[in-house]
């Protein structure tokens, strides 16, 4: 077992110019992927790249997801290279999928494979309806609040009433009631021939979409939270600026107006250096130093450090994201 699991890790790490068609012939569980991303076969011998670009696919996003789904990897170079309108896009394929194909298939072949005249099937079949309705009311929830959520913060706007921590209090699988159906199938449920070969059937296909589940669910949690809070602390950052904007109630001033080494003082002051670092920063006097100040004082009319770090963020000389407000 310790042998497989080290081989399943060694397994390739598909990049943008492999072909398409190697992916689905190594893993042919690829297929769900091509799906939820929207990629119809028929691609010929293409890579990866250009598939994805005829299909209007992020290749980064593509490839995060299937070399997760294929080996477990999901270390991320840079999480803000994931873009997060495509992985909307296969969140919500899965959910279709799982909600309108897999849930119904799966309880259609259960009824076929049990005997509803009896008690114990019975209550088979209500287990899972129980179990469908949690993954049910867990996927719509997502779709009502989470996903809306998400689309407001591309378009820029951040909601005070909810985050991406009060997503992940709600997120998580309904595996009990499925682990349960599965013990009393195995141990308990009597079968003749025909039924018995029709529930190893179904619990085949239950083992399988269980995994996918799982895996749904370790997307989420590796890739969309750490986008979505991507996106609400760019928000953040953003509101914070136009805040200052309003607060001095000025468009920005032309920088262009202080010459380069006044825009490396005021860089180094927001920074919080003192007059001598930034003298041993920029291999200058401390008296050179002062000279600056007081004529970046005189032209700006700004003498507070709390005052030149607002010019500094409005005049784009320094990002918000690199110092303390």
């Amino acid at each position: 077992m310790v042998n497989e699991d080290k081989e399943m890790k060694n397994q390739k790490i598909y990049e943008a110019n492999d072909k398409m068609i190697s992916l689905i012939r190594d893993n042919y569980n690829v297929l769900q992927s091509l799906g939820s991303f929207g990629i119809n076969l028929g691609f010929g011998d293409k890579t990866v790249e250009e598939v994805c670009q005829e299909h209007q696919v992020d290749t980064y996003t593509f490839l995060a997801i299937v070399n997760f789904t294929i080996n477990g990897d999901h270390y991320i170079e840079d999480i803000k290279r994931i873009s997060v309108p495509s992985l909307l896009k296969y969140l919500r394929a899965s959910h279709v999928y799982y909600l309108d194909y897999q849930l119904p298939f799966i309880r259609n072949g259960l009824q076929n494979a049990l005997n509803q005249t009896n008690s114990l099937d019975s209550l088979i079949l209500k287990l899972y309806d129980e179990y469908a309705h949690a993954i049910t009311t867990h996927m719509k929830y997502e779709e009502k609040m989470v996903f809306p959520y998400v689309e407001s913060l591309l378009r820029g706007v951040c909601s005070n009433k909810y985050n991406v921590d009060t997503y992940s209090k709600h997120h998580g699988q309904e595996s009990e009631k499925l682990r349960e159906l599965k013990s009393i199938i195995i141990r308990y449920l009597p079968s003749d021939g025909l039924h018995n070969n029709r529930l190893a059937a179904m619990l085949y296909n239950i083992y399988n979409n269980e995994d996918w589940l799982r895996l749904h669910a370790e997307v989420e949690e590796h890739f969309f939270m750490p986008a979505i809070r991507e996106l609400e602390q760019k928000s953040k950052e953003d509101t914070v600026t136009a805040k200052l904007n309003s607060m001095i109630g000025l468009k920005p001033d032309n920088p262009e107006n202080l010459s380069e080494r006044e825009k490396e003082v005021i860089i180094a002051l927001v920074q919080g250096m003192s007059n001598k670092e930034i003298a041993d920063h920029l291999h200058i006097s401390p008296n050179t130093v002062m000279t600056h100040r007081r004529n970046i004082a005189a032209k700006l009319q700004i003498h507070s450090p709390a005052g030149l770090t607002i010019y500094a963020i409005v005049n784009n000389l320094v990002d918000i994201s690199s110092i303390t407000i």
